[in-house]
């Protein structure tokens, strides 16, 4: 695998484990629930300026297509429903009662659940070095997140492993749908969860923050969630659930650095530890070579692609040139052998 290919879902962890540090900050100035939907809403609203930006700014003739396919929305809504909306809120649920050291450990078990729901459920491939690599990243998480004498369990830390469940199931709902406009995907999860949120944050009482507390909260989110979101989607699209919930599993990692460089602090032992760890189960993953022959079902999608070998289509004389494109096409039945992931055109059986 190469650096190229992981790029997305790095970049998409980088930004999320980045916003980290700064959610925190604004936690004691937005009611946690009300902050997770500012967050999403921050994502949304940003997201939707970017792609009426972008409408603006491509030819007509030649502007990607904006939408998601109908028998995709079922998907979306269920990823909607469990990673935007049930994940948040039983989280939230959960750290009532449980403290920050026991729900950091159990945060590390998403990347697990989201791995094997990829495996069991929808027959992901997996080799060893995808396994091996997941397992030095968990360790990496757990050492990052360990606090010695700290961390105890409770019925609510129960909570906070369902919600790592939801988004375990979210990750692979979103999958599903990966091959749509990964940009108009995030949008959509950031709107509809943040209002939702946001409302029943509202619903429940929350005390309305300060002006500049909400505007910075979605800001945060924009960059956090938004434009993570969209990289974790086309990481999906490239890479599969299972490699790219691992790469995402590193977002901590950013996390902790940045706050040791905004601290003026030394990193700890268990940082280095955790770093080697996690540096490890990246190398794995970017070890990995799948290849043998498979055979690809016919199929008609759309999603932006280059005329490669596995697009080579005609076109009609609307079409000026450029790549990548977006449009509906056709694949037929091919059968070769080449280096190739789980991506949208190799969901195939082992």
């Amino acid at each position: 695998m190469s650096v190229r290919s992981a790029s997305p879902a790095l970049a998409a962890a980088l930004l999320f484990g980045a916003s980290t540090p700064f959610a925190k900050l604004l936690v004691g100035d937005v009611p946690p629930l009300l902050l997770a939907g500012l967050l999403y809403l921050g994502s949304g609203i940003g997201l939707g300026a970017l792609l009426a930006i972008r409408q603006l700014w491509d030819r007509p003739d030649q502007a990607p297509a904006v939408g998601i396919s109908k028998k995709d929305i079922p998907w979306l809504l269920g990823a909607v429903l469990f990673g935007g909306m049930l994940g948040p809120a039983l989280l939230m649920w959960g750290l009532t009662e449980t403290s920050g050291a026991t729900a950091s450990l159990l945060l590390n078990v998403e990347g697990v659940l989201t791995a094997v729901i990829a495996w069991v459920v929808f027959k992901e491939n997996a080799d060893r070095h995808i396994v091996l690599g997941m397992v030095a990243i968990v360790v990496g998480g757990v050492l990052l997140s360990w606090q010695p004498g700290g961390a105890s369990l409770s019925p609510h830390a129960l909570l906070v492993v369902a919600a790592c469940l939801c988004w375990g199931i979210d990750n692979n709902l979103t999958r599903q749908v990966s091959s749509n406009d990964a940009m108009v995907i995030a949008c959509c999860k950031g709107l509809l969860a943040g209002v939702c949120n946001t409302a029943l944050a509202v619903y429940m009482g929350a005390q309305q923050p300060e002006p500049a507390a909400v505007i910075s909260s979605m800001a945060v989110g924009f960059l956090g969630y938004g434009l993570s979101l969209t990289l974790f989607v086309v990481g999906l699209r490239t890479l599969g659930t299972a490699r790219t919930g691992a790469y995402f599993s590193v977002a901590p990692l950013f996390g902790v650095a940045l706050s040791f460089a905004i601290l003026q602090e030394a990193p700890s032992t268990l940082f280095w530890a955790a770093a080697v760890f996690m540096g490890i189960g990246v190398w794995l993953h970017l070890r990995e070579r799948h290849e043998h022959e498979h055979s690809h079902e016919p199929i008609v999608h759309t999603h932006s692609h280059r005329h490669d070998e596995h697009h080579q289509h005609g076109h009609g004389a609307e079409w000026g040139g450029k790549e990548p494109h977006v449009h509906a096409h056709t694949h037929e039945v091919l059968t070769h052998r080449h280096p190739h992931y789980p991506d949208i055109h190799h969901r195939h059986v082992h």
